[in-house]
């Protein structure tokens, strides 16, 4: 720490200005300005206070500064609270405040909301020209950094599209296999929680099975989404899990119903929120295509619990598997901000959350990445994890059971060095007012006690979901072109029904063979026709093709061995017939009389398909058993 000069506020050499130094016994502001090197933030901060301590201010401040030195920032918001960052007026007009007030506040008041706008304009003039912030430095905060608000699983904000984030991470299988196993394991927990199901990744068979799913494609560099990942559940890429046979270890009326569940997801109205938006591309989130850097804000309080941990899950996923591709630096080169913690780190229980949270906290520091967390609950952090975090700012607490919690979690982080005395910091703790905390910073000889200076940004509360809308307009955010992935069908599937959705590559066919009904046994029969027969077939004729293969299309073939007996005239033969029909009735209805039947017999056709094909969805009535079974009973009575 340094002192400054003058009272005016300058660039203080790339540290962080976050207020003045503050005398506990005389509850008196020092003059001494309290300036934090960010680099120190490689060893993550955690900040902890009540309600009413003062602890979003001091967030606030920690980030407009990280913006005014250039350094990007993933925010996720689950109260709603860190969007108040985009509120910037620079030329602090009453005007610039009003659309933010509290207008009910103003009503019981008995004020107009431009009178009430007036007053919190005016003080914040004052707030500010106390701490000698001018209308320059808020201009440059507001210049320093693109902003934008996120909104997953909404369109209120810039929507989200999660299904990039099954995709196969960069990287060989072969040097990253440790790696992207973790990836995988926090990706499958992530998905099983949004169904209801919480899975062991030793234990769970649901857990096993998709690991072993994402594992044979990720290994190979092949992307999934959930429609395909539905399919491969009901006819899973391997024959076994273990030393048991895959129908054994999970028989397939009980995979089914895994992909019943997530398939009404899929389904689900409310879901198609999630599967449109910008992409979760963390350098896109933390730098503009120019290189300007961002602060990218994720709105979660209109999600409940189950949506929040899955989103905040797969986004830790995303920043760790962004992070192990950087070169390692002592630097601060982003920042990831949690507003509370509270429920993704806790101190027993295993979320989702935590696996890639504690990896952050033990990793990102090699790679310059920093991670900042609050709550208000010190008893429900797990402090182990946090013996990594260097920077410790401690306010106002509620109880003394949160008070001996975090004292625990400081005396860890100190690591038995000196400068750490816990009856005296116990003393400072139950003496910090409003706005004053403790610094515990392990790269400095001794804590401090500093009360926050004025926020640039305008701080009215938790920013309403309705407001999101507004608040990117009124910071320009760049909104992309929003893309949408689409399956080509999302329609809920039925007891009877396998999923027909998968992964489009080329048009109407998919790498995931199709699960036929019970019962029904299945042959592949090869391609009969020529390469110009087959483009004049598919309306291709004339056209370049680049890359050709072999599509496998349904159809149904029917098959009897009719018995001619007559020992009266010495009659006894067995005559073959076969019909195919590419294009059944989706009810059911065929008139046999009316197919062509077929010189091939079934003995000479495979029973199993060629290598490095595609297939067609199969559709009804071929994958419905019900059906099937009636149409062979029609067909028997036919042939008699």
């Amino acid at each position: 720490m340094k002192s400054a000069e003058s009272e005016s506020i300058v660039e203080y050499e790339g540290k962080f200005f976050l207020g003045r130094t503050y005398n506990l016994q005389k509850g008196k502001l020092e003059d001494d300005p309290i300036l934090y090197d960010p680099d120190d933030l490689t060893t993550h901060g955690v900040v902890v206070g009540m309600t009413g301590s003062g602890k979003t201010g001091l967030c606030v401040d920690l980030l407009e500064e990280a913006g005014l030195n250039g350094i990007p920032a993933i925010l996720i918001d689950p109260k709603g609270d860190v969007a108040n960052l985009l509120l910037h007026f620079p030329s602090l007009r009453s005007e610039d405040f009003e659309p933010w007030i509290d207008q009910d506040q103003a009503r019981r008041e008995k004020k107009t909301p431009q009178q009430a706008a007036e007053e919190v304009a005016e003080l914040w003039r004052e707030g500010l020209a106390r701490w000698g912030i001018t209308s320059e430095r808020i201009q440059k905060v507001t210049d320093s950094v693109e902003y934008a608000v996120y909104t997953p699983g909404s369109d209120a904000g810039i929507p989200v599209n999660i299904l990039s984030s099954l995709k196969a991470p960069g990287g060989e299988w072969k040097a990253d296999k440790d790696l992207m196993r973790e990836e995988i394991s926090s990706t499958v927990t992530a998905l099983l929680g949004l169904v209801g199901v919480e899975a062991d990744p030793v234990q769970s068979r649901e857990h096993i099975l998709l690991s072993n799913i994402f594992e044979n494609a990720w290994k190979d560099g092949k992307d999934l989404s959930l429609e395909d990942l539905i399919r491969q559940i009901q006819n899973p890429p391997m024959e076994k899990l273990g030393a048991f046979e895959l129908e054994q270890f999970y028989p397939t009326e009980e995979r089914f119903e895994l992909a019943m569940n997530l398939n009404n997801l899929l389904a689900s109205p409310t879901f198609q929120g999630w599967i449109e938006g910008m992409p979760l591309d963390i350098p896109n989130l933390l730098w503009s295509e120019s290189g300007k850097p961002r602060h990218s804000v994720f709105y979660l309080a209109h999600l409940p619990d189950s949506e929040r941990m899955f989103f905040v899950t797969l986004l830790l996923t995303a920043i760790e598997a962004w992070m192990r591709t950087q070169t390692g630096s002592s630097s601060l080169k982003a920042l990831l901000y949690i507003d509370e913690v509270l429920g993704y780190l806790p101190p027993v229980l295993n979320p989702p959350s935590k696996p890639p949270l504690l990896r952050l906290l033990k990793q990102a520091r090699a790679f310059g990445v920093g991670v900042l967390l609050t709550t208000q609950n010190p008893v429900d952090l797990d402090y182990k994890g946090l013996s990594n975090a260097g920077t410790w700012f401690v306010g106002r607490l509620q109880t003394e059971q949160d008070k001996s919690r975090l004292l625990d979690g400081l005396e860890s982080a100190a690591g038995g060095k000196g400068g750490f005395q816990r009856s005296q910091a116990s003393d400072t703790i139950a003496a910090l007012q409003k706005r004053v905390f403790l610094l515990h910073n392990v790269h400095e000889k001794a804590p401090q006690i500093f009360h926050t200076r004025w926020a640039m940004a305008y701080l009215p509360g938790p920013i309403a979901r309705a407001q999101i809308g507004s608040l990117n307009q009124l910071v320009k955010a760049d909104v992309p072109e929003l893309t949408r992935v689409t399956p080509r069908e999302t329609s809920p599937i039925s007891p009877d029904r396998p999923t027909t959705a998968g992964e489009e590559i080329s048009e109407g066919t998919y790498e995931t063979r199709p699960k036929g009904p019970k019962g029904v046994h299945e042959y592949f029969i090869g391609n009969t026709l020529t390469v110009s027969e087959a483009m004049k077939s598919a309306g291709l004729s004339g056209k370049k093709i680049e890359r050709l293969g072999s599509n496998y299309l349904p159809a149904l073939l029917a098959q009897a061995d009719v018995r001619f007996l007559d020992r009266k005239y010495g009659i006894d033969t067995v005559r073959k017939i076969s019909y195919l029909l590419h294009h059944p009735d989706e009810n059911g209805f065929i008139r046999w009389g009316e197919v062509d039947q077929r010189d091939k017999a079934v003995a000479s056709i495979d029973t199993s398909p060629m290598e490095d094909t595609r297939y067609a969805d199969l559709g009804a009535p071929l994958i419905d058993p019900k059906l099937m079974k009636s149409i062979k009973t029609d067909f028997i009575d036919y042939i008699y």
